[in-house]
């Protein structure tokens, strides 16, 4: 046994240790997160749900990438993570197959810059988000890229719901990886879905591995790239867009802020919860429409109070005449801008 003191003189005596222990944010997202590791208990290709740092140490062991991933992912914002450790490249699309069917998850990250494996994850995000379980993915570049290789490999994604983070690498012992880590952590962390991302500080990483031009900015980001810099001895984001910059090969920016299709992933869903809250097994008459037509009012307004939206339209509701129970809800909305310039226009007179 340790005594705290060999005195012998009465009184209350007192000793205590400090450690730095990085729990998940109370207030963000869930990240489902594919990355190699070995787990201690042997068990690759399942999913370990982890709220501590510590039970990231306990199962993968404290020097181990994927548990520096994990501490990164807490630190700018995760509640918790839902993590599925891989052996090999070919065993990506499996892990992900695992994730698709968690409910938790909103945000998605792998460990690889690999493009085939990239692809495999956007079209998990998608499929997860086609059956109700929105959520976005987020992907790193390859070391060492250049804009123009950076713009390629958005433009091979360009989707809505998958964001590319540069530059591609931190430090020359450190992969690639970490960067896009604290970025996913921090997309996680934000609870205000119309709040930009852009301006936001980074927790946990020190350096990057590339300055870009303003012309170089720029292009990354008409390109479809979230661009991470160093200013003021910090590193934060420029600006969070997603890889979908074009619609049937035009150009189309309707989807390009990033939190454009994240307000629309907190109203949708807030809509459907409601709905399915309170009118399962309901009858499709006059009186239950008009219900449900006061309660998707009901959820817009406190959208609207949060400034998450700037406005609706007229809410109606009908019966489907080929299809007698389905009740047809029809909506408008107009999402809420984020601030990522002011321009001042000075007259002076001399």
């Amino acid at each position: 046994m340790n005594y705290i003191t060999n005195h012998e003189r009465p009184g209350v005596y007192s000793a205590y240790e400090a450690s730095a222990i990085v729990r998940g944010s109370s207030s963000g997202a869930v990240v489902g997160v594919v990355a190699k590791g070995d787990p201690l208990t042997g068990n690759h290709g399942e999913s370990f749900r982890l709220y501590a740092y510590e039970e990231a140490v306990s199962l993968f062991g404290e020097e181990k990438i994927i548990t520096k991933l994990c501490a990164l992912l807490f630190q700018n914002g995760a509640s918790g993570l839902v993590v599925v450790p891989v052996e090999g490249d070919a065993n990506y699309e499996a892990a992900f197959a695992l994730l698709k069917e968690e409910e938790e998850p909103t945000v998605l990250f792998c460990d690889t810059a690999v493009s085939t494996v990239q692809n495999a994850l956007k079209a998990s995000v998608e499929e997860a988000s086609a059956l109700r379980r929105e959520r976005i993915g987020v992907v790193c570049a390859g070391a060492g890229e250049t804009v123009q290789e950076l713009v390629a490999r958005a433009a091979s994604l360009n989707s809505e719901r998958m964001v590319l983070i540069a530059p591609g690498t931190l430090e020359e012992t450190v992969p690639e990886v970490m960067l896009a880590a604290a970025v996913a952590g921090a997309i996680a962390g934000e609870a205000d879905p119309a709040v930009p991302l852009g301006g936001c500080v980074l927790s946990g990483v020190t350096g990057i591995s590339a300055a870009y031009t303003e012309e170089g900015v720029d292009a990354l980001i008409r390109g479809g790239v979230t661009v991470v810099e160093r200013r003021g001895g910090e590193i934060s984001v420029v600006r969070g867009v997603t890889t979908r910059t074009k619609t049937g090969g035009v150009s189309d920016q309707t989807w390009r802020e990033l939190t454009t299709i994240r307000i629309v992933d907190d109203v949708i869903p807030a809509l459907r919860n409601a709905l399915r809250s309170r009118f399962t097994r309901s009858k499709n008459i006059a009186q239950v429409r008009s219900a449900i037509r006061s309660q998707v009012i009901m959820e817009l307004e406190e959208k609207l109070r949060r400034e998450i939206i700037t406005g609706y339209g007229e809410v109606t509701t009908k019966a489907l005449a080929d299809s007698p129970t389905v009740c047809l809800v029809e909506f408008s909305f107009t999402v809420a801008h984020g601030l990522n310039q002011i321009w001042l226009a000075a007259k002076i007179t001399v």
